[in-house]
């Protein structure tokens, strides 16, 4: 029925039969590597499974209608067939939503860029005030957070700051949440009460596993510092910061939140990956766009996607349209209503397109 869901069932099967492997059983590595992907797929998988019983329970019980002339009998097997044919129903529902939903289904991680943009110190601060609203969004929902690396601004806030969520559909959920975001508020420092504009950028990168991204080791110049603290603070005698320069790509990234070379090298690597992949993702986007395109699916951080606007208590997300007048909630991680809307968007030009295509 959605083809790309068969493929998803597949790739789980193959999952499960690596997991009896010797050699992956050997091999921490490996191993982790394979429960991760096979974890994400699990939910596809269990789905598409349930649907094909459902399936085959309904034509048995419809084949044993045909077959039987008792009256009492006939009366209880089609009462059967009638629950069977709701069950499908409400099953195959699922594997739209599943199959609408695409990739983002079975990714569960994502790794979180907040950088500050436009307007100096207050950008700083609003760039700290949207951390703060997807820190308390995540809190909410349950999710692991973890801090990569992040650089305090001169009076508060960010200059810019990364970290990784993992947690069943945070991908799905926070992936529109990337582009410029703009706020409207008066500083604290403005002595006239005038009202002003400063931006941030959010980039959202679905984590990517070492499966998907293979990167060469000479492709890598991985250079070692001291790591420092907010202005200059806490200097770390031990070169425990790392850089790392993907030549290839050019793409560069920098990890000195632990103490340790070892841990800060693993998560700087880990946010190279989910670039790399992001890129590659950017290309395939592009390339699907001129046959349909998703408005909150581009991920572009140069394109502004949302205004906050403290004076009127208003936040608008200008690729849907939709307004809301409860900016108070929405700063303290009151994102449902939000992000759901844009879910459910992208689910029905989502529909669009798998109908354009049967």
């Amino acid at each position: 029925m959605f083809p790309s869901l068969e493929l998803k069932l597949q790739r789980f099967e193959e999952l499960e039969r690596r997991l009896q492997e010797p050699e992956v059983l050997a091999n921490s590595a490996m191993l982790v590597e394979v429960q991760k992907e096979y974890g994400g797929l699990r939910k596809v998988a269990e789905t598409v499974r349930a649907f094909h019983r459902l399936e085959s329970d309904l034509a048995a019980a419809k084949e044993m209608l045909d077959l039987e002339s008792d009256p009492g009998t006939r009366e209880y097997l089609q009462a059967e067939v009638t629950e069977l044919e709701q069950k499908v129903v409400s099953s195959r529902t699922e594997l739209e939503d599943l199959a609408t939903a695409g990739d983002a289904a079975t990714r569960g991680g994502l790794i979180m860029e907040i950088r500050a943009g436009t307007g100096g110190d207050e950008a700083a601060l609003f760039a700290g005030d949207l951390f703060n609203m997807y820190a308390h969004f995540i809190q909410n929902r349950g999710w692991k957070m973890e801090l990569m690396d992040s650089t305090d601004g001169e009076m508060g806030g960010f200059k810019d700051i990364t970290f990784s969520v993992n947690g069943e559909g945070a991908f799905q959920q926070l992936q529109f949440e990337s582009g410029g975001h703009r706020v409207q508020r008066v500083p604290e420092t403005e002595s006239q009460g005038r009202v002003h504009t400063s931006a941030a950028t959010v980039a959202v990168l679905p984590e990517a596993t070492e499966a998907e991204i293979d990167i060469r080791d000479e492709d890598l110049k991985i250079e070692t510092m001291r790591s420092q603290g907010p202005g200059g603070q806490k200097v770390n005698k031990v070169e425990s910061a790392v850089r790392i320069t993907h030549i290839p790509s050019g793409i560069v990234v920098k990890c000195q939140d632990e103490k340790s070379q070892h841990k800060n090298k693993a998560k700087a690597m880990k946010v190279l990956r989910s670039r790399l992949l992001e890129e590659t993702e950017r290309k395939l986007h592009e390339e699907r766009a001129t046959q349909r395109r998703t408005l909150i699916g581009s991920g572009d951080r140069s394109e502004r996607i949302r205004t906050y606007n403290f004076p009127q208590g208003r936040l608008t997300d200008h690729r849907i349209g939709l307004t809301l007048y409860k900016l108070d909630q929405i700063v303290k991680g009151d994102l449902d209503e939000l992000i759901g809307a844009l879910v459910e968007f992208d689910r029905q030009e989502r529909l669009k397109g798998l109908g354009a295509q049967a």
